[in-house]
């Protein structure tokens, strides 16, 4: 009995969820935006200490310049999608604006490191003790591909609100078979 009210709950829980996300087709996106940021910000300290220890140019104004762009996306997509309305093509053309940017400086602060590392005179040794290099290069892979998946599916965020409206989300009637059962009173 037990096994098929959590059955009845998780259907239901899918069904809400699909509903919710009828209304906000968006959230997709906004989910890898929040993905990609996190993957940044929490292994900050790699970046941080690549740039330290390469002390290339422009290095530390392209960091500051994605973490601050990674927080004004957020701003940005919120306002490109206010609640039950149609989009903020301005804020909408902002936020890729940054992602671009983004993509750039993460793509910039990478080929530092690897002019740092292969460069003819006194390249920086990659070894145990500088071994945050290499993570700081793969984090920063990582989040263009997170940042550009973030900017796509915005882009696809249209077709994912069609495609989810064709999604039956309605509660099933009962029908009752006992008419008689039901007494109404009178006041």
């Amino acid at each position: 009995m037990s096994n098929i009210k959590q059955k009845k709950g998780f259907h239901e829980y899918l069904r809400r969820m699909i509903v919710s996300l009828k209304r906000k087709p968006q959230t997709f996106a906004m989910i890898l935006l929040v993905v990609a940021f996190l993957v940044y910000s929490l292994n900050l300290t790699h970046i941080s200490d690549s740039t330290a220890k390469i002390q290339g140019r422009g290095m530390g104004f392209s960091g500051f310049v994605t973490m601050l762009f990674s927080l004004l996306s957020f701003v940005c997509f919120l306002n490109a999608f206010p609640h039950r309305k149609k989009p903020n093509i301005l804020m909408l053309v902002l936020f890729f604006l940054m992602m671009g940017c983004i993509i750039y400086c993460d793509y910039f602060y990478s080929q530092c490191i690897v002019r740092a590392i292969t460069r003819a005179d006194h390249p920086i040794i990659v070894d145990q003790s500088t071994q945050y290099i290499n993570q700081a290069k793969g984090i920063l892979q990582t989040h263009i591909i997170l940042v550009a998946l973030s900017a796509i599916f915005t882009l696809l965020t249209p077709i994912f609100g069609k495609l989810l409206r064709r999604i039956d989300t309605s509660l099933p009637i009962e029908e009752t078979q006992n008419m008689e059962a039901i007494e109404l009173t009178e006041s």
